[in-house]
């Protein structure tokens, strides 16, 4: 299980080193793609000239750009709302930047009120995302808005 608590006390650590955004998300991931089991990526998408484009991340190649309302993360964005998706094979529009991811989570990141980020992260193991992880990463999105704002 992992210890979302510890997550977020590291990286509020690190960002009193620095708190500039993209220093923090990169950190994020990588402290996200290391203690967590049976994931394959994670990282942010941010919003930027009508879409959102690939971020600081941790695991395989990934998608450069991502229309609003379109996928796991433009749905994320365009509904403002965490998306928590079993099967992404099931999931219509599903955009396939890794053959071998099965479930996904995305979480809105926002600043002053807006979303200007997503929180995404994907694993090979179908329905790999508990409550208990669900709840962790909104205490984890919380905290990484109260940095960066």
């Amino acid at each position: 299980m992992t210890d979302y608590s510890l997550i977020i006390q590291q990286m509020e650590a690190l960002a009193e080193i620095s708190a500039d955004r993209i220093a923090v998300m990169a950190n994020v991931s990588a402290l996200l793609y290391h203690a967590m089991e049976e994931i394959n990526w994670a990282g942010f998408y941010l919003v930027k000239d009508g879409a959102l484009l690939l971020g600081p991340f941790q695991g395989k190649v990934a998608c450069v750009r991502i229309e609003k309302g379109r996928g796991v993360c433009g749905t994320a964005w365009a509904q403002d709302r965490v998306q928590v998706v079993d099967d992404v094979h099931a999931f219509p529009g599903h955009i396939a930047c890794d053959s071998l991811s099965r479930s996904e989570i995305v979480l809105p990141i926002h600043r002053g009120g807006e979303v200007i980020a997503v929180l995404d992260i994907d694993s090979p193991v179908p329905a790999r995302f508990s409550k208990a992880d669900v709840e962790g990463l909104i205490n984890l999105a919380a905290a990484l808005e109260k940095i960066i704002e």
